[in-house]
C-alpha cells in the first residue's frame, strides 16, 4: 500500500487544512481507489471501547488535562519530505499522556464505587505511576503505586510529592504488578492498569479527537506502541472520524509485544531485552488493547536503539524538544533510513504524538551521544603510530587541522602484534557529518597512518 494523488485543501481558521492525500494499492490502476484497510470487522460497538465512550472521556477530563498543541515541524517536514505535525503530549503537567486515561479512569471508579471507594492502586514504573499520583491528589482518591527496585528515584520521588503511597517490591514490573493484585484483595483497593482498562483506553483516544480537529485533512498518524492502550484509543477515534487515513504502530525491536502478539492473533509474551524506550517495554500487550487496536491499526513497524536515539538528538538539537526515548520512537521510524522508509510520504500530512518527556539526564546524555553515532557526528578509530616522541602529537596534529574535534584518547601497548616501536591509539572524535569523515578517512590514509573504524561511512 503506498500513498499517491492529492486533493485540493485550505486554511480554516486556525486549523490545518493542507492537502489531503488518498491511499491507493501499489497493484491497482489509476482510476481505483482502495482504503488502507482491507477487512473490515464484524462488529465494532462490541468491542472494549467505542467512539462514544472516548467523546464521554473528552468531557470528563476537560480543564483537568492540558489540551495540547499539534504543530507542523518546519526543520522535520523539510527533512521527510512531508508535513509532519507534533502533537505535544509531553507537556502535560507530569510530562504524559498518560494522564488522560488516569483521570478519566478515576473519576469513572468514583461515580461507580462512591463513598465506598477505599483508594485506588496501580503497579508501574514511571508515566502511569506519575499520572495517577497527580490525578489522585487533585481529585481527592487515596493512590497507591507499587514501584519495581529499577524505576528511577526521580520518578519514585515525583510519586511520593503528588502524595501517592509508594511501595517497592520486585526487581521488575511484572514482579510489581503481582505485588499490587495481592493488596487489591488485601485493602479492598481498585487496581487501574495503565495500558489496558477501557477507560484508559477512551482517554488516549482524546487524542485522536484533537489531533482531527488541528489537523482534520491528515493522511497518517504515527503510534509509539508499549501496552497498546495509546493506538487502540487514537486508532479508534481517527478511524471512527477519517477512515481513510492510515495509523501505523511503531514499537522497539527490543521489546515486539504488539507484533507477536499479531502473528500470534492473541497477546503472547514476547523476547524482551532493556531499550532507551523503556516506557514502551511492555512484554505482553492488554488483551482489550490489542482487540481495538487490532481492529483498527494499518500495520505496526519496528524501530532500533539508533534510530531512537536519532530522534531524541534532532527533537533536542531542531525542535528544542526534550522527549524521552519511547515518546521519540514515531519519528524514529519517520525519519530517513527508518522503518517507514518504504512507504512513499512525499508530500504527506502526518501527525506524530510525541507522547512523553520523563528521561533522566544521566540517560539523556547516554542517548544523546548514541545519537551523534547514528548521525556520522560522533566516531572511534585505532590508528597506529610511532612510540617515539612526536608520534601522538603528529597524529594529534591532524585531526585537528581537519576540523576533528578530540572526546577521547586512549593508548594500547601491551596487546599488540606489531612491533614494540608502535602504540595503537583509539581515538573519539566529533565531525561535521559524513561528508567530513570522509575527509578525514583520506587525510589519515593519505599521511600514511594505518587505521581500522569502526563507523562506516
Amino acid at each position: 500500500m503506498i500513498l499517491s494523488r492529492w486533493n485540493k485543501g485550505f486554511a480554516i481558521g486556525k486549523r490545518y487544512a493542507l492537502p489531503s492525500v488518498r491511499f491507493f494499492s501499489d497493484s491497482s490502476d489509476d482510476d481505483t481507489e482502495t482504503t488502507a484497510k482491507t477487512e473490515t470487522p464484524r462488529d465494532l460497538n462490541n468491542l472494549p471501547i467505542t467512539f462514544a465512550d472516548i467523546s464521554r472521556a473528552d468531557v470528563a477530563i476537560r480543564g483537568g488535562v492540558k489540551r495540547t498543541v499539534c504543530e507542523r515541524s518546519h526543520f522535520i517536514s523539510e527533512l521527510v519530505g512531508a508535513n509532519v505535525f507534533f502533537k505535544q503530549e509531553f507537556r502535560q503537567f507530569t510530562g504524559s499522556f498518560k494522564e488522560r486515561g488516569a483521570r478519566n479512569a478515576i473519576l469513572q471508579v468514583k461515580r461507580e464505587k462512591g463513598n465506598a471507594l477505599r483508594g485506588v492502586i496501580a503497579a508501574s514504573a514511571g508515566n502511569h505511576a506519575l499520572a495517577l499520583a497527580y490525578h489522585g491528589k487533585e481529585l481527592g482518591v487515596p493512590v497507591t503505586v507499587v514501584m519495581p527496585s529499577v524505576a528511577p528515584m526521580a520518578k519514585v520521588d515525583k510519586c511520593r510529592k503528588f502524595g501517592a503511597r509508594i511501595i517497592i517490591e520486585g526487581q521488575h514490573i511484572g514482579q510489581a504488578k503481582e505485588y499490587a493484585e495481592m493488596l487489591v484483595e488485601k485493602e479492598d483497593l481498585h487496581y487501574i492498569n495503565g495500558y489496558d482498562d477501557p477507560p484508559i483506553l477512551a482517554g488516549a483516544g482524546t487524542i485522536g479527537m484533537e489531533i482531527m480537529n488541528d489537523v482534520p485533512c491528515v493522511d497518517v498518524v504515527v503510534v509509539p506502541v508499549g501496552g497498546a492502550g495509546l493506538i487502540a484509543g487514537i486508532s479508534c477515534a481517527i478511524k471512527t472520524l477519517k477512515p481513510c487515513v492510515k495509523v501505523i504502530g511503531v514499537e522497539p525491536e527490543f521489546c515486539a509485544s504488539y507484533t507477536a502478539a499479531l502473528k500470534a492473533g492473541r497477546p503472547v509474551p514476547a523476547p524482551f531485552t532493556p531499550t532507551l524506550a523503556d516506557g514502551l517495554a511492555v512484554p505482553v500487550v492488554g488483551p482489550h488493547a490489542f482487540e481495538v487496536a487490532s481492529a483498527y491499526v494499518d500495520e505496526c513497524v519496528l524501530t532500533n536503539e539508533m534510530e531512537i536515539s536519532l530522534a531524541v538528538l534532532r527533537l533536542i538539537e531542531q525542535e528544542k524538544m526534550v522527549v524521552e526515548g519511547g515518546g521519540a520512537a514515531g519519528l524514529a521510524a519517520l525519519l530517513p533510513g527508518g522503518a517507514l522508509d518504504r512507504y512513499d510520504m512525499k508530500g504527506k500530512n502526518i501527525v506524530v504524538p510525541l507522547c512523553g518527556g520523563n528521561i533522566d539526564t544521566t540517560v539523556l546524555g547516554r542517548v544523546l551521544e548514541r545519537g551523534l553515532a547514528a548521525d556520522k557526528r560522533l566516531v572511534n578509530f585505532y590508528a597506529t603510530v610511532s612510540d617515539r616522541p612526536g608520534g601522538i602529537s603528529g597524529l594529534t596534529t591532524l585531526l585537528s587541522n581537519e576540523g576533528a574535534s578530540i572526546k577521547d584518547i586512549y593508548h594500547e601497548r601491551a596487546w599488540l602484534h606489531s612491533n614494540v616501536d608502535q602504540v595503537q591509539v583509539k581515538c573519539v572524535v566529533e565531525l561535521q557529518g559524513v561528508e567530513h569523515g570522509k575527509r578525514l578517512q583520506n587525510a589519515l590514509i593519505s599521511a600514511g597512518y594505518p587505521v581500522v573504524w569502526n563507523t562506516e561511512f
